[in-house]
């Protein structure tokens, strides 16, 4: 599931934007929407990659049996969402670059998994060296 998030992450990052991935799945591993940090590409700072995920997954009743997979903690914007609509589990590519609201989430009984990759470290981690001034934006400093 991480290499469906990490490719969306590549894809960002081969259209100018910010490398952050991420796809809704359920619980058995059928992709339902995959998506990526699009603010650049569209100037819209509220498509990140688990909003761009969410929104191509389309209408559900039950999110609770859906599985957040993203390439990067979720900041407390995308953290509100996986709250929302009580998405049940999220798996987080790594959180040492940036340690969102996961903590929240796991405190409220989302599950949690830090799959702490490297490869998803060093994406953003070099990007973030190429680009520190987008990256500042990005998260609001």
């Amino acid at each position: 599931m991480l290499a469906t998030a990490l490719n969306e992450a590549r894809q960002g990052l081969a259209e100018g934007g910010i490398p952050i991935g991420a796809a809704l799945f359920t619980r058995e591993g059928e992709l339902l929407g995959s998506g990526h940090n699009r603010r650049v590409q569209e100037n819209d700072a509220s498509i990140h990659a688990e909003t761009d995920a969410f929104r191509r997954a389309g209408r559900r009743r039950d999110y609770g049996s859906t599985v957040m997979v993203t390439t990067l903690s979720p900041c407390w914007y995308c953290s509100g969402l996986v709250r929302q609509f009580n998405i049940g589990a999220v798996v987080i590519g790594e959180a040492a670059t940036f340690h969102g609201g996961h903590d929240w989430l796991e405190e409220l009984g989302v599950e949690i998994i830090v799959l702490d990759d490297e490869e998803c470290t060093t994406l953003l981690g070099d990007f973030i060296h190429e680009h520190p001034e987008l990256w500042h934006e990005d998260i609001g400093l």
